[in-house]
């Protein structure tokens, strides 16, 4: 008498798709596969219309997705199930819609700084250049980019810090109320009044006409502080009180317990702040062409001696003149900009990495 055995179905086969269904549950591939179809289905109608375009076509594929989605999981998984699809569906959406405006700019950006873009053009500068030729660099913008955007990061950083660490770990009643609001009201300061601040206190001390690299590193720090303080602020109070109540337990005084304790807890916090305090101001323009001056060509490496040029003051100043040449260079310069941030960011990490408490 022989015995027949049934084999179980394939995860892939038509009876295991079938018995899934009858769970109730959609297969798992099949989102994904449904977002392809509706993509190309959309695609195809698009072009059979003559209107295919990029933002039409991810639109109406995400809104086809969604409606067949939720569609199909009502009638297999229920209103409950449905209901978690739409949401998923939602956020996915409003993600992507969140990146495609970075993703576009740095596409642009890209696409038109390329074509200067290359080794001469970061080694060079415009000394000697007229607008017209097809000739320079932007390495004097980059030299004062650095110069004083580092000056700044100087004064800006240690009374950032230090002022959050005052109101978290020592200020009390009114004097903490008033502290926080300035830092509030110092947020909000528009960017060409630091600037006319800097160039009124320069014409105080030095007199008329003395714009250079120093004071355009003062009207950017006066835009980073506030910055800092409300970032480092947060940070410092995400630091947990029991921390600070098991050193005040082991004698260790309260200054050693925010040195040895508080700030190295949130040191990634704290170098992550500093960052998006940064890339707040190095593509500031207005307070630039005020206080550190709009004419420089050649190579600056003494921030207190005469004109010095930036990297956004050069991207102003390139499409101000107007023609295809200045047109490329000003592309090129916003793409040496974004790759400088990105650069920055990344030495951030680093350095949050490497400071931040060991866990292991």
């Amino acid at each position: 008498m022989s015995m027949t055995t049934t084999q179980p179905p394939a995860p892939g086969s038509e009876t295991g798709s079938r018995t899934e269904l009858s769970t109730g549950a959609l297969p798992r591939r099949f989102p994904l596969l449904l977002l392809a179809g509706s993509a190309l289905v959309v695609a195809g109608v698009l072009a059979a219309f003559s209107s295919f375009g990029p933002v039409a076509w991810a639109l109406l594929t995400a809104v086809a997705y969604t409606v067949i989605i939720v569609t199909a999981s009502v009638r297999v998984e229920g209103g409950r199930k449905a209901k978690d699809r739409l949401v998923t569906a939602i956020v996915y959406g409003c993600f992507l819609l969140a990146m495609a405006p970075l993703v576009s700019l740095l596409y642009t950006v890209a696409d038109k700084g390329l074509d200067r873009f290359s080794p001469y053009f970061l080694t060079v500068s415009m000394n000697g250049v007229l607008p017209s030729m097809d000739a320079g660099g932007v390495y004097h913008a980059i030299v004062g980019t650095l110069a004083i955007t580092g000056m700044a990061t100087l004064m800006a950083v240690p009374i950032g810090v230090l002022t959050a660490v005052y109101l978290v770990e020592y200020a009390q009643g009114r004097l903490k109320k008033v502290i926080t609001f300035f830092v509030d009201v110092m947020t909000g300061i528009p960017s060409i009044v630091a600037g006319l601040f800097v160039v009124a206190l320069w014409m105080m001390l030095f007199g008329p006409g003395k714009t250079n690299g120093a004071a355009g590193a003062i009207s950017l720090a006066v835009l980073m502080i506030p910055v800092v303080v409300r970032s480092s602020e947060e940070m410092l109070r995400l630091v947990p009180q029991d921390l600070r109540e098991a050193s005040y337990a082991l004698g260790v005084p309260k200054w050693r317990t925010i040195v040895k304790v508080v700030l190295p807890t949130s040191a990634a916090g704290l170098t992550t702040g500093i960052m998006l305090a940064i890339a707040r101001v190095i593509g500031e323009t207005a307070p630039l062409v005020l206080t550190a001056g709009s004419s420089a060509v050649s190579i600056n490496w003494n921030l207190f001696d005469g004109q010095m040029m930036n990297l956004p003051v050069f991207i102003f100043s390139q499409f101000r003149m107007g023609g295809a040449v200045n047109y490329e260079r000003a592309w090129a310069a916003a793409l040496t900009l974004v790759l400088v941030v990105m650069l920055l960011f990344f030495l951030a990490r680093v350095i949050g990495r490497l400071f931040a408490p060991k866990t292991r």
